[in-house]
Protein backbone atom coordinates (compact mmCIF):
# COMPACT_ATOMS: atom_id res chain seq x y z
CA UNK A 1 0.00 0.00 0.00
CA UNK A 2 1.13 3.58 -0.98
CA UNK A 3 0.16 6.27 1.69
CA UNK A 4 -0.13 9.86 0.24
CA UNK A 5 -0.33 12.57 2.78
CA UNK A 6 -3.55 15.28 1.64
CA UNK A 7 -2.55 18.62 1.84
CA UNK A 8 -4.21 20.52 4.44
CA UNK A 9 -4.30 24.37 3.96
CA UNK A 10 -2.48 26.12 6.80
CA UNK A 11 -0.96 23.24 8.64
CA UNK A 12 0.95 20.48 6.17
CA UNK A 13 3.33 22.93 5.01
CA UNK A 14 6.93 21.96 4.69
CA UNK A 15 7.73 22.80 8.13
CA UNK A 16 5.04 20.33 9.56
CA UNK A 17 5.98 17.41 6.75
CA UNK A 18 9.78 17.81 7.45
CA UNK A 19 9.37 17.25 11.22
CA UNK A 20 6.79 14.34 10.83
CA UNK A 21 9.35 12.70 8.06
CA UNK A 22 11.54 13.23 10.47
CA UNK A 23 10.11 10.91 13.24
CA UNK A 24 7.85 8.78 10.83
CA UNK A 25 9.27 7.44 7.92
CA UNK A 26 5.90 5.73 6.46
CA UNK A 27 4.82 8.76 3.67
CA UNK A 28 5.28 7.88 -0.03
CA UNK A 29 4.24 11.19 -1.34
CA UNK A 30 2.88 14.90 0.21
CA UNK A 31 0.84 16.71 -1.68
CA UNK A 32 1.42 20.35 -1.03
CA UNK A 33 -1.12 22.86 0.11
CA UNK A 34 -2.67 24.10 -3.33
CA UNK A 35 -0.38 26.77 -5.01
CA UNK A 36 -3.09 29.68 -6.66
CA UNK A 37 -2.79 29.24 -10.21
CA UNK A 38 -1.37 32.97 -11.94
CA UNK A 39 0.03 34.40 -14.97
CA UNK A 40 2.89 36.20 -12.95
CA UNK A 41 6.51 35.59 -13.63
CA UNK A 42 7.35 34.20 -10.02
CA UNK A 43 5.33 32.87 -7.64
CA UNK A 44 3.91 34.43 -4.24
CA UNK A 45 7.06 34.00 -1.63
CA UNK A 46 5.02 31.84 1.06
CA UNK A 47 4.47 29.13 -2.19
CA UNK A 48 7.58 29.74 -3.37
CA UNK A 49 9.06 28.90 -0.04
CA UNK A 50 6.94 25.75 0.70
CA UNK A 51 7.98 23.48 -2.73
CA UNK A 52 11.85 25.05 -2.78
CA UNK A 53 13.46 21.82 -3.40
CA UNK A 54 16.11 22.63 -0.27
CA UNK A 55 12.85 23.35 1.92
CA UNK A 56 11.83 19.09 1.61
CA UNK A 57 15.16 16.90 1.46
CA UNK A 58 14.23 13.50 1.40
CA UNK A 59 11.10 13.61 0.61
CA UNK A 60 8.59 13.04 -2.76
CA UNK A 61 6.21 16.24 -2.79
CA UNK A 62 3.64 17.11 -5.26
CA UNK A 63 3.21 20.35 -5.99
CA UNK A 64 -1.38 20.70 -5.82
CA UNK A 65 -2.42 23.78 -8.33
CA UNK A 66 -5.87 25.82 -7.62
CA UNK A 67 -7.37 27.36 -11.03
CA UNK A 68 -9.86 26.95 -13.61
CA UNK A 69 -7.85 29.18 -16.02
CA UNK A 70 -5.68 27.52 -18.59
CA UNK A 71 -2.68 29.85 -18.88
CA UNK A 72 -2.78 30.30 -15.08
CA UNK A 73 -1.73 26.16 -14.67
CA UNK A 74 0.41 26.69 -17.62
CA UNK A 75 2.65 29.39 -16.31
CA UNK A 76 2.79 27.87 -12.75
CA UNK A 77 3.81 24.47 -14.21
CA UNK A 78 6.52 26.36 -16.38
CA UNK A 79 7.58 27.80 -12.81
CA UNK A 80 7.71 24.44 -10.87
CA UNK A 81 9.71 22.92 -13.93
CA UNK A 82 12.20 25.37 -13.22
CA UNK A 83 12.37 23.54 -9.29
CA UNK A 84 12.83 19.89 -10.50
CA UNK A 85 9.23 19.42 -10.71
CA UNK A 86 7.62 16.65 -13.35
CA UNK A 87 4.60 16.26 -11.87
CA UNK A 88 1.45 18.20 -10.68
CA UNK A 89 -2.07 17.83 -8.85
CA UNK A 90 -5.23 19.85 -9.71
CA UNK A 91 -7.70 20.45 -7.22
CA UNK A 92 -11.21 19.66 -8.46
CA UNK A 93 -12.29 19.04 -4.41
CA UNK A 94 -11.59 21.94 -2.05
CA UNK A 95 -15.00 22.88 -0.97
CA UNK A 96 -14.66 26.23 0.55
CA UNK A 97 -16.99 29.02 -0.31
CA UNK A 98 -14.97 31.36 -1.40
CA UNK A 99 -13.03 28.88 -3.81
CA UNK A 100 -16.20 27.19 -4.93
CA UNK A 101 -17.77 30.95 -5.81
CA UNK A 102 -14.85 31.59 -8.10
CA UNK A 103 -15.37 28.17 -9.85
CA UNK A 104 -12.43 26.36 -8.49
CA UNK A 105 -11.81 23.74 -6.54
CA UNK A 106 -15.29 21.57 -6.26
CA UNK A 107 -16.56 24.40 -7.89
CA UNK A 108 -14.98 23.72 -11.63
CA UNK A 109 -17.24 20.14 -11.50
CA UNK A 110 -20.46 22.29 -11.81
CA UNK A 111 -19.18 22.87 -15.27
CA UNK A 112 -18.23 19.73 -16.59
CA UNK A 113 -18.38 21.00 -20.32
CA UNK A 114 -15.73 23.88 -19.66
CA UNK A 115 -13.72 21.22 -17.28
CA UNK A 116 -13.39 18.71 -20.24
CA UNK A 117 -12.24 21.66 -22.38
CA UNK A 118 -9.56 22.66 -18.99
CA UNK A 119 -8.11 19.19 -19.22
CA UNK A 120 -7.73 18.98 -23.16
CA UNK A 121 -5.78 21.89 -23.19
CA UNK A 122 -3.35 21.73 -20.50
CA UNK A 123 -2.24 18.07 -21.31
CA UNK A 124 -1.81 19.68 -24.64
CA UNK A 125 0.26 22.59 -23.37
CA UNK A 126 2.63 20.99 -20.73
CA UNK A 127 4.60 18.39 -21.09
CA UNK A 128 4.29 17.13 -16.81
CA UNK A 129 2.26 14.11 -15.42
CA UNK A 130 -1.07 15.76 -13.87
CA UNK A 131 -3.14 14.31 -11.43
CA UNK A 132 -6.33 15.12 -10.13
CA UNK A 133 -8.08 15.30 -6.79
CA UNK A 134 -11.80 15.28 -6.91
CA UNK A 135 -14.96 14.69 -5.32
CA UNK A 136 -18.02 13.31 -6.91
CA UNK A 137 -19.99 16.42 -7.69
CA UNK A 138 -20.98 19.87 -6.49
CA UNK A 139 -24.81 18.53 -5.38
CA UNK A 140 -25.61 15.16 -6.03
CA UNK A 141 -23.53 11.84 -6.52
CA UNK A 142 -25.21 10.96 -9.72
CA UNK A 143 -22.91 13.90 -11.52
CA UNK A 144 -20.05 11.28 -11.03
CA UNK A 145 -20.98 9.61 -13.85
CA UNK A 146 -20.39 12.37 -16.63
CA UNK A 147 -17.05 13.61 -14.54
CA UNK A 148 -16.05 10.19 -14.65
CA UNK A 149 -16.41 9.80 -18.57
CA UNK A 150 -14.30 13.02 -18.61
CA UNK A 151 -11.46 11.93 -16.62
CA UNK A 152 -10.94 8.49 -18.16
CA UNK A 153 -10.16 10.17 -21.26
CA UNK A 154 -7.38 12.01 -20.50
CA UNK A 155 -3.99 10.08 -19.68
CA UNK A 156 -3.66 11.16 -16.02
CA UNK A 157 -1.56 9.72 -13.86
CA UNK A 158 -3.55 9.01 -10.97
CA UNK A 159 -7.22 9.88 -9.86
CA UNK A 160 -7.96 10.68 -6.23
CA UNK A 161 -11.25 10.73 -4.76
CA UNK A 162 -12.74 12.38 -2.24
CA UNK A 163 -15.95 10.38 -2.07
CA UNK A 164 -18.25 13.07 -0.89
CA UNK A 165 -20.11 16.06 -3.08
CA UNK A 166 -19.40 19.97 -2.46
CA UNK A 167 -22.15 20.99 -0.60
CA UNK A 168 -21.48 18.07 2.50
CA UNK A 169 -18.48 19.39 2.89
CA UNK A 170 -16.76 16.88 5.12
CA UNK A 171 -19.60 15.33 7.35
CA UNK A 172 -21.89 12.33 6.44
CA UNK A 173 -20.77 9.12 5.51
CA UNK A 174 -18.42 8.68 2.47
CA UNK A 175 -20.27 7.72 -0.81
CA UNK A 176 -18.50 3.97 -1.31
CA UNK A 177 -20.75 3.37 -4.73
CA UNK A 178 -19.24 6.78 -6.80
CA UNK A 179 -15.69 5.38 -5.61
CA UNK A 180 -16.13 2.22 -6.77
CA UNK A 181 -17.12 2.97 -10.38
CA UNK A 182 -13.35 4.73 -11.08
CA UNK A 183 -11.88 2.05 -8.99
CA UNK A 184 -13.51 -0.66 -11.22
CA UNK A 185 -13.32 1.07 -14.64
CA UNK A 186 -10.24 3.13 -14.57
CA UNK A 187 -7.10 2.28 -16.53
CA UNK A 188 -4.93 4.80 -14.70
CA UNK A 189 -4.45 4.12 -10.81
CA UNK A 190 -7.14 5.39 -8.17
CA UNK A 191 -6.79 6.83 -4.83
CA UNK A 192 -9.04 6.88 -1.72
CA UNK A 193 -9.22 9.42 -0.06
CA UNK A 194 -11.30 10.61 2.86
CA UNK A 195 -11.94 9.57 6.76
CA UNK A 196 -9.46 7.26 7.73
CA UNK A 197 -9.03 7.71 11.07
CA UNK A 198 -8.53 4.64 12.65
CA UNK A 199 -7.20 0.82 12.03
CA UNK A 200 -10.82 -0.69 11.64
CA UNK A 201 -11.83 2.31 9.10
CA UNK A 202 -8.37 1.03 7.17
CA UNK A 203 -9.23 -2.26 7.09
CA UNK A 204 -13.07 -1.90 5.96
CA UNK A 205 -11.79 0.26 2.92
CA UNK A 206 -9.52 -2.72 2.07
CA UNK A 207 -12.16 -5.33 3.00
CA UNK A 208 -14.38 -3.64 0.52
CA UNK A 209 -11.60 -2.89 -2.15
CA UNK A 210 -9.09 -5.33 -2.05
CA UNK A 211 -7.20 -4.03 -5.34
CA UNK A 212 -6.68 -0.59 -3.70
CA UNK A 213 -2.97 0.09 -3.57
CA UNK A 214 -2.31 3.77 -2.27
CA UNK A 215 -5.17 5.98 0.49
CA UNK A 216 -4.57 9.25 1.09
CA UNK A 217 -4.83 10.29 4.70
CA UNK A 218 -4.83 14.11 6.17
CA UNK A 219 -7.07 14.82 9.45
CA UNK A 220 -6.28 11.36 10.76
CA UNK A 221 -2.43 11.73 10.64
CA UNK A 222 -3.29 15.27 11.95
CA UNK A 223 -5.57 13.88 15.37
CA UNK A 224 -3.26 10.63 15.57
CA UNK A 225 0.28 11.18 13.69
CA UNK A 226 1.35 7.16 14.70
CA UNK A 227 -2.05 5.92 12.40
CA UNK A 228 0.38 4.66 9.48
CA UNK A 229 2.39 3.03 11.66
CA UNK A 230 -0.52 1.25 12.92
CA UNK A 231 -2.03 -0.14 9.56
CA UNK A 232 1.15 -1.00 8.96
CA UNK A 233 1.48 -2.64 12.07
CA UNK A 234 4.36 -0.84 14.06
CA UNK A 235 4.28 -1.21 17.88
CA UNK A 236 5.60 2.00 18.91
CA UNK A 237 3.80 3.45 22.10
CA UNK A 238 1.73 6.47 21.72
CA UNK A 239 2.66 8.19 25.09
CA UNK A 240 2.29 12.05 25.95
CA UNK A 241 5.70 12.40 26.21
CA UNK A 242 6.13 11.87 22.58
CA UNK A 243 3.49 14.30 21.89
CA UNK A 244 4.71 16.69 24.03
CA UNK A 245 7.71 16.45 22.19
CA UNK A 246 6.80 16.52 18.28
CA UNK A 247 4.58 20.06 19.04
CA UNK A 248 7.90 21.19 21.31
CA UNK A 249 10.02 20.57 18.23
CA UNK A 250 7.11 22.05 16.05
CA UNK A 251 6.62 24.99 17.65
CA UNK A 252 10.31 25.77 17.46
CA UNK A 253 10.33 25.24 13.70
CA UNK A 254 7.69 27.59 13.21
CA UNK A 255 9.40 30.08 14.67
CA UNK A 256 12.07 30.23 12.34
CA UNK A 257 9.56 30.56 9.70
CA UNK A 258 7.19 32.81 11.16
CA UNK A 259 7.53 36.67 12.39
CA UNK A 260 6.45 36.02 15.92
CA UNK A 261 4.99 34.26 18.22
CA UNK A 262 1.34 35.24 17.73
CA UNK A 263 1.24 33.47 14.15
CA UNK A 264 2.95 30.20 15.55
CA UNK A 265 0.69 30.15 18.02
CA UNK A 266 -2.34 29.77 15.72
CA UNK A 267 -0.89 27.53 13.67
CA UNK A 268 -0.15 25.21 16.84
CA UNK A 269 -3.56 25.90 18.05
CA UNK A 270 -5.35 24.56 14.60
CA UNK A 271 -3.40 21.53 15.13
CA UNK A 272 -4.41 21.11 18.56
CA UNK A 273 -7.73 20.82 17.22
CA UNK A 274 -6.84 17.65 15.75
CA UNK A 275 -4.57 16.40 18.00
CA UNK A 276 -6.96 16.98 21.03
CA UNK A 277 -8.96 13.62 20.39
CA UNK A 278 -5.54 11.52 21.25
CA UNK A 279 -6.60 12.63 24.89
CA UNK A 280 -9.64 11.12 27.07
CA UNK A 281 -10.11 14.55 29.06
CA UNK A 282 -9.39 17.09 26.54
CA UNK A 283 -11.90 19.41 26.85
CA UNK A 284 -11.01 22.17 29.64
CA UNK A 285 -7.01 21.93 28.55
CA UNK A 286 -7.64 22.33 24.95
CA UNK A 287 -9.39 25.88 26.21
CA UNK A 288 -6.45 26.56 27.79
CA UNK A 289 -4.73 26.06 24.89
CA UNK A 290 -6.86 27.67 22.70
CA UNK A 291 -7.12 30.54 24.78
CA UNK A 292 -3.24 30.97 25.49
CA UNK A 293 -1.93 34.64 24.38
CA UNK A 294 2.20 33.76 24.94
CA UNK A 295 4.30 31.01 24.43
CA UNK A 296 4.23 30.67 28.41
CA UNK A 297 0.70 29.88 28.64
CA UNK A 298 0.27 27.47 25.78
CA UNK A 299 3.29 25.66 27.20
CA UNK A 300 1.42 25.35 30.63
CA UNK A 301 -1.88 24.92 29.03
CA UNK A 302 0.30 22.22 26.98
CA UNK A 303 1.82 20.38 29.74
CA UNK A 304 -1.12 20.38 31.31
CA UNK A 305 -3.30 18.41 29.30
CA UNK A 306 -0.61 15.66 28.81
CA UNK A 307 0.13 14.99 32.16
CA UNK A 308 -3.60 15.32 33.69
CA UNK A 309 -5.24 13.75 30.60
CA UNK A 310 -4.71 9.99 29.87
CA UNK A 311 -4.18 9.05 25.92
CA UNK A 312 -7.64 7.91 24.44
CA UNK A 313 -7.41 4.10 23.70
CA UNK A 314 -10.56 4.38 21.62
CA UNK A 315 -9.22 5.42 18.80
CA UNK A 316 -12.90 5.44 17.27
CA UNK A 317 -13.38 8.81 18.87
CA UNK A 318 -10.90 10.08 16.36
CA UNK A 319 -14.45 10.51 14.13
CA UNK A 320 -15.62 13.30 15.77
CA UNK A 321 -12.67 14.85 14.08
Amino acid sequence: MKFYFAPMEGITGFVYRNLYQSFFHNIDKYFTPFIVGNKKASMRARELRDVLPENNPDITIVPQILTCDVEEFVSTVGRLKTLGYNEVNLNLGCPSGTVVSKGRGAGFLAKPKELKEFLSRIFEETDVEISLKTRLGMEFVSEFDELLDIYRSFPLKELIIHPRVRKELYSGTPHYEGFEKAYETCSFPVCYNGDIFTVSDYQKLTDKFPKLDRVMLGRGILANPFLVDRINGVGREITGEFIEEFTGRLFEEYRRELSGDRDVLFKMKELWSYQMWMFEDEGRYIKEIRKAKNKTEYDVAVRNLIRNSPINGNFGLFNRV
